[in-house]
Formats: structure tokens, C-alpha cells, sequence
């Protein structure tokens, strides 16, 4: 999540500070001696210069593109707002997302800081925090995060889990430009829980967690530029990267990633555009090992390149876009052509300035797939999966954003869309507890229908709710497996006074649908289809306080899954039922 912060200015009191200064002199006032008084009003005549202004440099707005904000050293409150923090494995993120409006606030100025915390299932939470203050030449930072269960929902440390990472960020200024880089390294570990059970309900055969476990190791660097004034004539923001990934199958994937988006204003209502982007991948795996055969070695490039050039341009409460969007993708999973090119155009319309806009479109466009993505939406992954772009088009879509009272706001939009190699997870025939990815042979009509709303009164108090229908129609598929058809979220912070700040997020998800099979015959065999199993609803309520005790120090309390729901986000993986965490945050 970019976050971004503005400071109000304090227009009134910098224009009477410059009449103060540059009106007034009482020295020069009183150079003439004292004249005697004669009763009488001596004619004068006082002129007063309008045309002179005293003008301050405007602030560089350095912040807009900090990952990590720069507080100033001189602020000693604790954070108020909460830690980015959820005992997972919830994995309650949508299958389709349209975000627009942030569920979490943006992360306070409140200097370096580091917390922990403990909590049930042998649960610990770690945070260090450290900027530089905000400057107008630099910026760098570092932010580390570890969170471990050594206990888990199914047989104790069967299900332990825990994530590892840390981000590293640097920018320079120089006049309008800043120029950055970035540093991230993950590590993460899961165990293969979802295993089957017997009759009575206990394991057919009870693993070693050794054996069962899962590791991915990840690592990001990506260097950029980017002008800082919008009202330039040409805007920039130009990047490229590497992304490497490695799992516990002896699989890994290379990434290197360009992207670039530049505007060239032709006038005040009219500019052009670009946006492209580029990815390159070598990948390694191994097959599925069959019965008495040992897994064989696999490896692949994948191409990715994809461009939207369009011409903009702004008449009377009229905004249009006009362009194409051109891609290319290697892959080959279905019969769909390599080559792309979808139409890239936008028309809206402000009823009232500030207050109400509608919107309605064509377009299209190629989303990048990668194991590095997917290992963070769904952990529990097979060997040897078949991963492809999804060619996402044409889309038709409309909605409105409106402001319709203060601090209240409400948009909707409305998405029909032909997608091929759109990816579904599967339970695998041969190990259940693994998903492979499936896809329909033919385009999968997928409608979305999102709203959200959000009210925030003057910082005290913040509720916002987000909603997603999803339907898909499959042609080959019997079920849209572990994509739900709904997804609603709810969320609110409240501060109660200056040392007290409470929190909520509830989920409600359909349920979505798995596969289970009938045992094996013999150890390693293909299983036989059973059922199609649909997973209960998702519904999952968490509490969160943070209170603090000094100007450094403050405490903080949190609790998940608060109705003891053991719901399966993919089938065959309860997560935890009831689980707290509390612990302390010191500032500096």
C-alpha cells in the first residue's frame, strides 16, 4: 500500500508574518525628532504599495513517494493507528480486487520505533521501525517484521508457521527529480496441514513436521526515478527491478521488471500518455513425482511486455481518454493468442465539482502471474504448476465517485469482463493437501459488481465498509474453485481520548468450493474424484487497543477471529479459532 500524507499550510499567518515584516519598521518610524504639539492635525499623506508581496519557496513535496514516511524527530507521541499486523494464516485476501478507497490509515509521524508482542499458539510479534527525519535533500529508512506460531489449528506444531522480512529504502532530491532504490527480503515457513484424516477423524497417518513443511525465500530490488511536480510539462516515473523467489521444491523463479509511465502536456485541458511494462522470467521446477518414478526437472522463460499509449483531454466537466492497450505473453497453457490488443478508453463526467462524478469505459489488459505472487495468496502450493498471464479482456465497466457530505465517501463501479487463463486453485489427485492451478479452455465471463463507503470525522472516528460480487461463467469448469462469489469487509477505528485508540475489522466471504477424493489404493496413486465440496462462510471478527502509558511507551492488545470460527479459505486448511496478542510499542 503506497501511502501518502499532506501537511496543511498555514496561508493567513505566512501573509501576516510578510506585512509584519516587510509594513512595519518602528526604527525607521521615529527617525525625526519630536515635534511640539499645536492642537492641530498636520496634513500627510500615507501611500500604501499593493503591488508588493513577500513570497516564501513552496515546500517540495518529497513525501508523496515515501514508502516508508520520514517523521520528524522532534514528535514523541506513540503511533495511534494500529500495527499492519494479522495472525495469519486467514488469507482473507479477494480474488478480485478494485481498491480505491484504504482500509488502514496512513502510518503516523511518530519517529523510530520498535515493538513485540505475544499471544496464544506460541505466537511472537516483532516490529523495528527506524527513518531518517524528513529532509529535503534524502530519505532512507528500514522497516523489519517477524511474526511465528510454534502452535497451530491441527496438530500442534503440524500447523506452526512464520514470516520474516525486512525493507530497505533510499531517495535523493535534486530540484524536481527524485531518484530511490529499495531492498526487500522475505522469508517465510508453513507446514502442509491439510493432510486427510480418518473416519474418527484422525490422520491416516500422522507426519513428521519435517517432513510436510514448505519454505519460501524471496528477494526485491528495484531502483527508480520520477519527477515531483505534477504541473510539469513532462511527467516521469520510470523503474526497473529484480524479484527472485525459491521454495522448499527445489523450484525458483528470475524476474527482471521495467515500467514507465510518461505524460507530455500539449496544453492546460489536453496531454499524452504512456504506461508500459515489461517482465522477463526464468523458472525452475520439478514434476509431479507418479507412482515409483522420481520427479523430473523442468525449466522455462516467460516473456511479458504490454503498453497503453492514449491521448487525454479536458472540456468544460467532460474528461476523456482515448488509446489501445498492446501486450504480448509467452505463455501457452490454453489456445489463446500471444499477442493482445485491447482498447483503452475512458469517459467521465463531473455533475458537480468535488462532489459527484460518473464514469464508463472499454478496456482490456494483461495481468502478470508469478509463483512470486501466488505464494502469498495461497502457501499451501503444488510442484510443477502450470502458471500463466491472464489476458483480461475486453472489459466494459462504469461507475461513479461522490463526496456527498464531509468526510463521507461513496463509489461504486461495475465490471464485465472475458478472461482467459484465469487461474483457479484445485486440491491435487495426488496429494490433496497441495493445490494445483486449473483453468477453463475457453474465456470465463467474470461480472463484478464493488462498492465502498467511508466516513471519517475529523480523525476521531473512521468507518468504512467494502463490498465485491463475483460472478463467473465457466464453460469447463464445474465450480469457480476458491474464488467466492462475495466479499465484504468492515472496518473503524474510534479514538476514545488522547491515549486511547480502539479498533475493528470484520469479514464476511461465501463459501467457496474444494474437491475431496476417495483414499488412494496404493501410496503415491491418482485418486478418484468424490465430492465437490463447498467450504463454510467466512466469518471473522477482530478487536484492537492501544493504549499509551508515557510519551514513549505504549501498549497494545489484539484479538482474531473472535467468534471461534474455524472457516476454510481453501478447503481441507481450518485456520486458528480465538487468537490474542498483546505486547508493547517503545518510541524514540
Amino acid at each position: 500500500m503506497v501511502i501518502s500524507q499532506s501537511f496543511p499550510r498555514s496561508g493567513a499567518g505566512l501573509v501576516l508574518a510578510a506585512v509584519l515584516a516587510g509594513g512595519f519598521n518602528p526604527a525607521s518610524a521615529q527617525t525625526q525628532p519630536p515635534k511640539k504639539r499645536t492642537g492641530q492635525i498636520e496634513e500627510a499623506e500615507i501611500e500604501i504599495v499593493k503591488e508588493r508581496v513577500n513570497q516564501l519557496p513552496e515546500a517540495t513535496r518529497n513525501y508523496e513517494k515515501i514508502k516508508l514516511p520520514a517523521p520528524p524527530k522532534v514528535e514523541r507521541k506513540v503511533a495511534y493507528t494500529f500495527p499492519d499486523f494479522r495472525l495469519p494464516a486467514n488469507r482473507l485476501a479477494p480474488s478480485v480486487k478494485v481498491l480505491t478507497i484504504r482500509a488502514e490509515e496512513a502510518t503516523p509521524l511518530t519517529g523510530n520505533f520498535v515493538k513485540a508482542g505475544i499471544g496464544n499458539y506460541g505466537t511472537f510479534y516483532g516490529r523495528g521501525y527506524f527513518h531518517s527525519t524528513r529532509d529535503t535533500d534524502h530519505a532512507y529508512g528500514l522497516d523489519i517484521k517477524h511474526v511465528s506460531s510454534i502452535q497451530g489449528p491441527v496438530d500442534g506444531k503440524n500447523s506452526r508457521m512464520s514470516e520474516s522480512s525486512a525493507h530497505l529504502m533510499g531517495e535523493l532530491y535534486r530540484g524536481t527529480g527524485a531518484f530511490g532504490a529499495t531492498l526487500d527480503f522475505g522469508r517465510e515457513r508453513y507446514n502442509f496441514y491439510g493432510y486427510e484424516k480418518a473416519a474418527n477423524g484422525g490422520p491416516l497417518t500422522t507426519p513428521e513436521s519435517a517432513d510436510i513443511k514448505q519454505i519460501f525465500n524471496r528477494f526485491a530490488v528495484k531502483a527508480y526515478a520520477h519527477n515531483r511536480n505534477p504541473d510539469q510539462q513532462l511527467t516521469y516515473d520510470a523503474g526497473i527491478g529484480y524479484r527472485y523467489w525459491a521454495d522448499n521444491f527445489a523450484a525458483s523463479e528470475n524476474d527482471v521488471r521495467l515500467n514507465a509511465k510518461m505524460g507530455y502536456a500539449l496544453g492546460e485541458l489536453s496531454r499524452l500518455t504512456v504506461a508500459a511494462d515489461a517482465s522477463f522470467i526464468s523458472d525452475k521446477d520439478l514434476s509431479v513425482p507418479l507412482a515409483g518414478q522420481p520427479p523430473a526437472s523442468l525449466s522455462r522463460t516467460r516473456t511479458f511486455v504490454q503498453a497503453t499509449p492514449a491521448y487525454e483531454f479536458l472540456k468544460n466537466n467532460i474528461a476523456v481518454t482515448v488509446g489501445a492497450t498492446l501486450g504480448y505473453s509467452s505463455d501457452t497453457t490454453t489456445n489463446v493468442s500471444k499477442a493482445v490488443a485491447y482498447p483503452a478508453i475512458r469517459l467521465g463526467y463531473t455533475i458537480e465539482p468535488e462532489k459527484f462524478m460518473v464514469y464508463a469505459g472499454l478496456g482490456g489488459a494483461l495481468q502478470r502471474v508469478t509463483r512470486y505472487d501466488l505464494s502469498t495468496e495461497n502457501p499451501w502450493l503444488n510442484r510443477g504448476l502450470n502458471v500463466a498471464d491472464t489476458h483480461r479482456g475486453p472489459t466494459i465497466y462504469a461507475g461513479f465517485t461522490s463526496t456527498p457530505a464531509r468526510g463521507l465517501e461513496f463509489n461504486a463501479r461495475a465490471t464485465y469482463a472475458r478472461d482467459r487463463n484465469l487461474y483457479f486453485y484445485l486440491n491435487s489427485p495426488l496429494d490433496p493437501s497441495r493445490f494445483d492451478l486449473v483453468y477453463d479452455r475457453q474465456a470465463t465471463g467474470v461480472l463484478n459488481i464493488h462498492g465502498e463507503l467511508l466516513y471519517n470525522a475529523a480523525e476521531k472516528f473512521r468507518l468504512g465498509t467494502r463490498v465485491d460480487y463475483n460472478k463467473y461463467a465457466l464453460k469447463n469448469l464445474p465450480e469457480p474453485f476458491h474464488r467466492p462469489e462475495f466479499q465484504g469487509s468492515v472496518f473503524g477505528t474510534y479514538n476514545v481520548f488522547d491515549k486511547l485508540m480502539l479498533g475493528v475489522e470484520g469479514y464476511f466471504y461465501s463459501a467457496s468450493y474444494g474437491i475431496s477424493y476417495r483414499p488412494a489404493t496404493v501410496p503415491g496413486a491418482t485418486r478418484t474424484p468424490d465430492f465437490y465440496r463447498a467450504t463454510t462462510p467466512i466469518i471473522d471478527l477482530n478487536l484492537r487497543a492501544d493504549y499509551r502509558v508515557t510519551p514513549k511507551i505504549s501498549i497494545f492488545a489484539m484479538g482474531n477471529n473472535l467468534v471461534n470460527r474455524q472457516y476454510q479459505r481453501f478447503y481441507g486448511y481450518p485456520v486458528k479459532g480465538i487468537n490474542v496478542l498483546g505486547g508493547a510499542t517503545y518510541t524514540f
